[in-house]
């Protein structure tokens, strides 16, 4: 996948003279989808994605480029490790976010769904937004095998009265795995965490090195960006993603008395912070 920033919808059109023509967009977040030589996807942000094959999608590139359609989005590309066989990739989400509860997600592929996942773009996932990132993670889904496990802040803070968020974290890690697990040749690679101890490759970020744990990141992701969305139109604010700037959220759940455990992780010292506050 190859991304293009600064293009204007009547620039896009250009390519029609080019072998490619427009068909229904998929989503509100397009404002203009193109089949070809490749997929071209241009969003409301002014950022447009081509999809396809490496070869058509550099030739792609290359007539954008002679168009002077927008800007080349210069990223390092991620250089995967080459792997045989089936493997199971598994990474989470919303670990670190005071608001939502916690989401792990597994993706199961051989070599045939590998160079899909390629075509698809995943190598380039971390140059996506939040909203570019949901539509990618559904075109993932139509790919792969995949489980989600998404734990919403209730189901959580019970959790966590049981387990350590260490002991919780390989809990869902296998079971996630478990789900998706052919035979014992099946091989299980997990994004390392602090106190790690499942799975069969444990590596520090492993999202970067096996395309099977991005794809993972992108649907753990992908589910952890709708849980938030969902607390935000329940609480009818914008509720922020991490810890570094949810003051004014808690603050508003104490304000309204709403119980906080359906929103956020009683766990955080932030939030018991809040909680203890007269």
């Amino acid at each position: 996948m190859v991304t293009f920033e600064k293009v204007k919808k009547n620039e896009a059109l250009k390519l029609t003279d080019h072998g490619f023509s427009s068909v229904k967009t998929k989503n509100e977040y397009e404002l203009l989808r193109m089949k070809g030589p490749v997929t071209v996807v241009l969003f409301n942000s002014n950022k447009l994605l081509l999809q396809g094959a490496e070869d058509k999608v550099a030739q792609a590139r290359d007539l954008l480029l002679k168009l002077k359609i927008g800007k080349l989005v210069q990223k390092e590309k991620l250089q995967f490790k080459q792997e045989s066989g089936t493997i199971i990739g598994s990474d989470e989400a919303l670990k670190g976010d005071t608001f939502g509860g916690l989401v792990v997600a597994a993706v199961i592929a051989d070599s045939i769904e590998r160079q899909k996942l390629k075509e698809l773009g995943v190598a380039d996932s971390k140059q996506l937004n939040d909203k570019e990132i949901s539509i990618i993670a559904e075109q993932l889904k139509k790919i792969v095998k995949y489980h989600v496990i998404s734990l919403a802040p209730d189901k959580y803070n019970k959790l966590r009265q049981k387990y350590n968020m260490t002991g919780l974290l390989n809990l869902l890690h296998m079971e996630c795995a478990s789900k998706l697990k052919i035979d014992s040749n099946t091989k299980h690679i997990v994004d390392q965490f602090p106190g790690c101890k499942t799975g069969d490759v444990i590596e520090t970020k492993a999202e970067s090195k096996y395309i099977e744990v991005a794809a993972a990141s992108i649907l753990a992701r992908a589910e952890g960006i709708k849980q938030i969305d969902g607390l935000s139109r329940k609480l009818k604010i914008e509720v922020p993603m991490g810890s570094t700037h949810v003051k004014e959220a808690l603050n508003h759940l104490k304000r309204k008395r709403l119980p906080f455990e359906l929103f956020v992780k009683l766990d955080f010292k932030n939030v018991q912070q809040v909680l203890k506050q007269s």
